[in-house]
Formats: structure tokens, sequence, C-alpha cells
């Protein structure tokens, strides 16, 4: 008597087992499939640490059922995995792990050596242009791409850099860094800015700008076409220090490690001492001089210019000058050759935080130097206000950037006043750089109205160094040497379910059809249970 009082209640106990052990399945197909719902970006949660404590608790539940169930009846799970429907059971479950396991080794493969598939699109999007395609295959070495994302989504430029990989033949495979995780190999590679993909190969660096066909397209041309490209920064007139770092002077060294690291050959030039200008000079920078240009610099940077030559100009305003009343040569060549004229003025701007602070709402184009800036902000301290005069012959002038109508030049920069005076300021939107190129001897020249926006302390904010490094591969004519093959859209009208309808369907196919089949299987066995 007293073995059968104590069977009814180790059955109460394995009863209990299951129940738990079926409930912590159940929950644990949920959570699994919320997890699936929200890897596919169908759905988010706020705090999805909880959502996987969840998945590891029901699971252990699984599994401390389970166990339960064999401690209290350890005949009947003995029977039960040793019996014939086990044997059945034992082998359907090695042939389900067999195919389970074939497909983590062959996506594992795949992965690891990716291989272009059939591309279906009719518009053949997913196909690499032909350019690029033959740039791969002509590969000397081995290129390692390392993509710089932060804020930025990296899908489709993991989707892009597969396709690359695909194409190589071996000689191209990447990776992707957050430079918020890891600012020293941002800073050590000269990564300005999110989204940047760094090409290397054979000891060299080029940088794309975007994840695009273009961009790594034209990255890959110059990496195996290293051809010098020489900068020089006048000096001589209290430019900018671009070989040693001042904090108190505010030095350009950071503008100069970028153009470095984009395989530009860097050197200074003092043009009333040498009175001659380099014959590989691709381009001239003039980076905030504090005393004006001779007559006879002047004439030496038109000829310069006449025979093809490029500038990147940089005047602060006077207030930060020692110019007083002195001539300005340089400005006279600008507006008498290219109808830009540096206004004597400083631009305050009531959009930005510190009005003396100029600051981008707007890229005017489309132009090269700021198609690549993805509505990037850019600041312009302390900056005076360019206009394009009556333009030359053969001069193509275009504005870069504009600040909003909040905006105006003050005249009076001796005592800047913060208050808009109708008779003597320059209203707003004010111009404060602008690119010109002459059409017949192919010279190019950019302007900005301050040099303060790529010094070392202002270089690395928002797009600071982005447009500068723009604005030089532009002027040295680096800013895109082939078109690739262009692919023309193919424009369809679609009407996306509703999130609710997906959520839906997700249940039906995730949740609903499985769980079915399980609720039958457990009233199967229940039922064989009970027969004996």
């Amino acid at each position: 008597m007293k073995n059968k009082s104590n069977k009814p209640a180790s059955s109460r106990y394995t009863v209990i087992a299951l129940i738990v052990a079926l409930v912590a399945c159940i929950a644990t197909g949920l959570l699994a499939a919320a997890k699936g719902v929200i890897a596919l970006g169908l759905y988010t949660v706020q705090f999805p640490e909880r959502l996987n404590n969840g998945l590891w608790i029901s699971g252990g539940l699984v599994i401390l059922g389970i166990a339960a169930y064999a401690i209290f009846e350890p005949g009947k799970f003995q029977r039960f995995i040793t019996g014939r429907q086990a044997r059945y059971g034992g082998n359907t479950l090695i042939a389900s792990l067999a195919f389970l396991a074939i497909i983590v080794v062959a996506n594992t493969l795949a992965y690891q050596n990716p291989t272009p598939l059939l591309d279906l699109t009719e518009e053949q999007s997913n196909t690499l242009a032909p350019e690029l395609t033959a740039a791969l295959e002509s590969l000397p070495d081995k290129v390692r791409a390392t993509g710089f994302f932060s804020q930025l989504p990296s899908d489709s430029a993991q989707e892009l850099l597969d396709r690359i990989k695909s194409k190589s033949g071996g000689k191209f495979d990447y990776e992707f860094i957050d430079p918020n995780r890891d600012p020293q190999r941002a800073r050590e590679n000269n990564i300005t800015g999110d989204g940047k993909i760094l090409l290397e190969m054979s000891g060299r660096k080029e940088i794309a700008a975007s994840a695009s066909e273009a961009e790594i397209f034209e990255a890959l041309l110059r990496l195996t076409n290293p051809e010098e490209r020489a900068v020089y920064f006048l000096v001589g007139h209290g430019e900018r220090d671009s070989l040693e770092y001042n904090q108190e002077t505010g030095s350009m060294t950071r503008a100069r490690e970028i153009l470095e690291s984009k395989n530009y050959t860097v050197s200074t030039l003092n043009l009333p001492a040498e009175n001659k200008m380099p014959e590989d000079a691709d381009l001239i920078i003039i980076a905030g001089p504090v005393q004006p240009i001779t007559e006879n610099e002047q004439k030496l940077l038109r000829a310069y210019l006449a025979g093809g030559g490029s500038l990147l100009v940089m005047e602060d305003p006077l207030i930060a000058t020692d110019f007083g009343d002195q001539a300005d040569p340089l400005a006279e060549l600008l507006l008498e050759d290219w109808g830009i004229s540096i206004n004597n003025d400083i631009v305050i701007d009531l959009d930005s935080p510190d009005p003396t602070i100029g600051t981008a709402a707007d890229y005017p184009g489309p132009h090269a130097i700021t198609r690549k800036m993805n509505n990037i902000i850019t600041y312009f301290p302390l900056t005076r206000s360019l206009t394009i005069a009556s333009a030359p012959e053969n001069v193509q002038a275009s504005l870069l950037v504009q600040t909003t109508a909040k905006s105006w030049g003050e005249t009076n920069t001796a005592e800047p006043n913060v208050a808009f005076d109708e008779t003597a300021d320059i209203p707003g939107p004010m111009t404060l750089a602008i690119a010109a190129e002459n059409t017949a001897n192919k010279s190019r020249v950019v302007v900005f109205g301050t040099s303060q926006f790529a010094t070392d302390q202002n270089f690395d904010q928002y797009g600071n160094g982005d447009i500068f490094a723009n604005s030089v591969d532009w002027a040295a004519r680096q800013e895109g040497m082939i078109q690739l093959t262009s692919k023309e859209p193919v424009t369809r009208s679609f009407n996306p379910a509703s999130q609710g309808r997906i959520l839906f369907l997700m249940f039906i196919v995730a949740i609903l059809v499985p769980g079915i089949f399980i609720v039958l299987g457990v009233m199967t066995w229940l039922q064989r249970r009970k027969q004996g």
C-alpha cells in the first residue's frame, strides 16, 4: 500500500515536469521567433538583452523539466530513450543533425569563398560595372579593404564588398571597424567622418569616400597607378604651418597628413626666395597669409595658372591679418582673371551656435567637391564672404557653400556687431566657398573665405576635413579619372504590406504552424503513453 501511495505523487511531479518543459519549449520557440523578426528589421525592442536572458532561461527550463522527468520516472525515461520509438526518433534526430551540419558547413564555405551568383534583376543592379571588374582582374597584388562605419548602416557596403571579393580571384578581402570603438585605428589611417573605406596594397593606401562602385573604382585606380602628385603649401607670408603642430597659431599638420595618406607629395614653396614655380606642381595651396603676396609673385602665379595650374586659396578676414591698408595682389588676381571677389567683411550667422562661425546650410551644385558630402555639415570660423562677379571668358564659377538667410556680411570688421545694418552690411545667404575652372587652359581655382576651418583644431570636426580633401582632389584633377558604365534603373510601383501584415505572416509561418505540429506530437505521445 505504501508503494501505491507514492506512485500518484511521483506521477504528479512527472506531469508538472513535463508541463514545465512543454511551456518552456513553447516560450523558447516564441522568443527565438521574436529574435528572428528583430534580426530581419521588422520590429525593434528597447532592451534586447532582456530577450536574450529570457531565451536562456526558457532553454534552461526545458533541460530542467526533462531532467526532472528522468529523476521521477527513471524506468519510463530509460524505456523512452531505448525503446523502438526512441530508436526511430534517434535515427530521425541523427539525420536532422547531419542535415543541419551540412547546411552550416555549406554556408560557412560559401561565406569564406564567395562566388558570383546569377543576377536576375532586370537592370543588373547586382553586377559590377565592367570597368571595375577589369580593374579587379588586373590587380598586381592583394588588396585589403577596411570599412569604417559607426552610425551609417554597413549592410549595403558589405554586399558590394562581397561582390568585389567574388570577382577578384582571391586578391581582395575586407573587414569592418567601428571608429568610435577603435579611434586609434581610424586616427592612424587618417580617417575622418563615417562610411569611409580604406584600401591597402603593397604598403600604399587610398581612401574611398563612400561605399559605392565609383568611389572604390577611383581609389583602386589611384592605388594601382601611384603617379607623382605634387602639392605645395606657399610660405613666406605668415601662412599656416603644415610641418609642425602649433596650437597657438593654428597649424595645418592634419591637412598635410590626409594629403600624404592619399599619396600626394606635400612640400613647401617659398616663392619670394625661389622666384620660380616648381615644374611638377599640380596644386599650390595658399592657407591664411598674414602679409599680402608681392606683385612679382602675382605675375608668377598668373603665368602658372595660364599654363594649366591650380590654386587653393584660403584668405582670412582682414581683422585676422596684418594687411592693413596694403593692396592685396592675390585678391586682385582672383577678381580680374576669375571673377571671384573676396569681400571685406565678417560673416555673422545667427543659425550657428557662435554667430562668428559660418555654418553650411546648403551645398549648391551639383559639383564634384560637394557631391561626396552626403549632407554632412561644415563649420567655417571667422570667415569672410565671397561673390561671383562678372565671370571672364572661358571661366565657369560655381558656388560651393552657403549659409541661411539669417546671416549677413558685417562690414564693420573693427568692431563686429551682431545686429544687421541695412545701410552697410551685406544681406544673406552668404557664400563661403567658390570653385572655378578655365575651360580653355584647364586651370582650376578653389577659394575659401577662411583658413581656420582646416586647422588642426577644426579639421576633424564634422565635414571640414572632407571638404578640404575634396577641394584638393578636384583642383589637382583627381576627382574621377574614368566614368563607370551607368545602370539605368527600372522604375516600378509597389505598395508594401503594412508592418502588422508582415508580423501576422511571421506569426503564422514561424509560430502557429510549428506550434500545431508540436501540440499534435505531444497529444500523440500522451495518447500512446496511456495505452502503454
